[in-house]
């Protein structure tokens, strides 16, 4: 029985130094510790032996049994310790190496150019208003001496609401609403986005921005004279540069004189590009002297304040800047494109 022990042992230990993972290494384990295993019949087999060979097969059998259980613990010990060496070599980090860059969003270039418009308009103390997007129709054309059987209503493919109300079809309503709650003097910026019922194509969508400027004061004190040499500061603002702008007559309802402005290309310095379809000039906003029909829709005395009012589409001003020639890409989602800014 010793004989048989000693055997059980050598070729239990040297099978746990062939073992080449923890997988065989277990199996060693449950071949020789395990419940069917030799040496467990052996220790089974005690209580049929006499007493003397009981005490000396029972110590041997643990001794070899300790002897086995031992090595597995150190053979599995090397395991991870050649385990672990190896993951260090795998996973060895070099710190001097340069990391590897996360890609970075960026400002929507329509958003950069609203804040660069902001900026140029604050530091000529404009007042910077939010205005809804869902407006009613007293605010959006009637109190804007557009009432509905006014043609030009004609010139806003408005959308419509079943409950009456629309969406702001220009940036124009906050005009009103800031009226009806502030005295003049004042001067306020209302950029946001507007909506038209109109086919997309390279300048126009049916969702746009816009940039309403509007300065009030008492009569006398407000001329075009101001206006022209605030959209002349915008412009120099704007492109970088002192621009020739020019102004010629046009209408809107809730102005009086109403007229477009150009600016002098400023590409080509007047000479004629692709970018000013070779004019020389770039048609920029409209604008004009508030009628005084507008301030009486809001509460205040006829003919006792002036002052101007101009819109420019953000869009447009993109576009211009920029170079780009298709309002659509701003809206597209494509990255090769937006990257680019």
């Amino acid at each position: 029985m010793n004989d048989k022990i000693e055997s059980i042992k050598r070729t239990a230990l040297a099978e746990i130094e062939k073992a080449e993972d923890v997988q065989a290494l277990e199996s060693v384990r449950v071949k020789y510790l395990g419940r069917k295993s030799e040496l467990t019949e052996v220790l089974k087999g005690l209580k049929d032996m006499s007493a003397e060979d009981k005490k000396e097969i029972g110590q041997l059998a643990n001794v070899v049994k300790q002897e086995i259980e031992a090595a597995i613990l150190q053979k599995e010990a090397q395991m991870k310790e050649k385990e672990s060496a190896e993951l260090d070599v795998k996973e060895k980090l070099d710190v001097t190496y340069p990391g590897k860059k996360s890609a970075v969003g960026h400002i929507h270039p329509l958003t950069k150019t609203r804040y660069e418009v902001e900026d140029i308009f604050r530091s000529m103390g404009f007042f910077i208003a939010e205005g809804r997007e869902v407006e009613d129709e007293f605010h959006n054309f009637d109190a804007l001496n557009i009432p509905a059987s006014h043609p030009a209503r004609d010139m806003w493919d408005t959308f419509w609401f079943t409950d009456g109300n629309l969406l702001r079809t220009h940036t124009s309503p906050m005009q009103v609403r800031f009226m009806e709650e502030n005295k003049p003097p004042f001067r306020i910026l209302v950029p946001g986005r507007t909506f038209r019922y109109e086919n997309s194509d390279a300048t126009h969508e049916s969702n746009f921005h816009q940039v309403e400027g509007l300065m009030v004061d008492e009569s006398g004190k407000i001329t075009v004279a101001n206006f022209k040499s605030v959209i002349a500061e915008f412009m120099k603002g704007l492109f970088g540069k002192e621009l020739e702008i020019r102004l010629r007559p046009s209408y809107f309802p809730f102005v009086e004189p109403g007229f477009e402005i150009d600016v002098a290309c400023p590409y080509c310095n007047n000479k004629g590009c692709r970018i000013c379809k070779q004019t020389g000039w770039i048609e920029i906003l409209g604008a004009g002297m508030v009628n005084q029909k507008v301030f009486m829709a809001v509460g205040l005395e006829e003919g006792k304040y002036e002052g101007f009012a101009f819109g420019v589409g953000l869009d447009r001003i993109a576009m211009i800047k920029r170079g780009v020639n298709d309002i659509r890409l701003f809206y597209g989602n494509d990255l090769r494109f937006l990257e680019q800014f």
